[in-house]
């Protein structure tokens, strides 16, 4: 029998916005997968989720291997997905661009733009399945170029080459997708300034706060919009 329930997966989702996400969509009633790369702690977080119909998948965004066998796993338990959230993402060392040479903007492109294309690309037959399929990437305000030149914006004085740069790479993933990709709804969330364990909880804004514009997008209907960058107030600036 065909999975009723919208199907979605959710990849870094065993703590933090991911698994706040998470937590979110299956109290929609959507079936959730929640991806994690250790086993271990997403066994945890689906623990804490207990009630909600939320599954584990083991997912290591890295690994061509590991996101091939959790494609699999999902398409013998679920037949399709229907949204896809990627956002697994690592931060990196306080350096000044002028430090900054090839070895730490490689190790953040590897998660940050190559594990959502990575993702993607395994996951889009099971998307092609979907009556409405949707691909949200958790992109930054760091990412918009607009804001970086803006003397007026905390993003101007914020150097980060590696990380802001590799936010900025997924939004133009992002362009690309909605383009090449009819019949999808493919999206950048920036979900603002979360206190997580990647800024050692410094955000201003709560998990469920941020998490606001993902499950926006994830929701969006036949009408809503693809290939744009959006805040939980409304349109960012590329």
């Amino acid at each position: 029998m065909a999975e009723k329930k919208t199907v979605a997966l959710v990849t870094g989702a065993n703590k933090g916005l991911g698994r706040e996400t998470a937590r979110r969509l299956s109290g929609l009633g959507w079936r959730v997968f929640l991806a994690a790369r250790d086993r271990e702690r997403g066994a945890g977080a689906v623990k804490e989720l207990a009630g909600l119909d939320v599954e584990l998948v083991e997912l290591d965004v890295t690994s061509d291997a590991s996101v091939a066998a959790a494609a699999r796993d999902v398409a013998e338990r679920a037949g399709r997905l229907d949204v896809l959230v990627n956002n697994a993402g690592v931060g990196g060392p306080p350096l000044s661009p002028a430090d900054t040479d090839a070895g730490p903007l490689r190790a953040l492109y590897e998660v940050n733009v190559f594990g959502p294309v990575r993702v993607t690309r395994a996951f889009l037959p099971l998307l092609r399945r979907s009556e409405l399929p949707r691909v949200v990437m958790v992109s930054s305000a760091l990412a918009s170029l607009t804001h970086a030149a803006d003397p007026a914006r905390p993003e101007h004085g914020f150097l980060a080459m590696d990380y802001a740069s590799s936010k900025t790479a997924l939004n133009m993933i992002v362009s690309q997708y909605a383009r090449a990709l009819p019949g999808f709804k493919v999206n950048a969330a920036d979900p603002g300034n979360p206190a997580t364990d990647m800024n050692h909880h410094t955000g201003v804004h709560t998990v469920e706060e941020s998490a606001e514009v993902i499950v926006h997008l994830a929701t969006l209907d036949r009408d809503g919009p693809s290939g744009g960058f959006f805040d939980r107030h409304g349109s960012v600036p590329w």
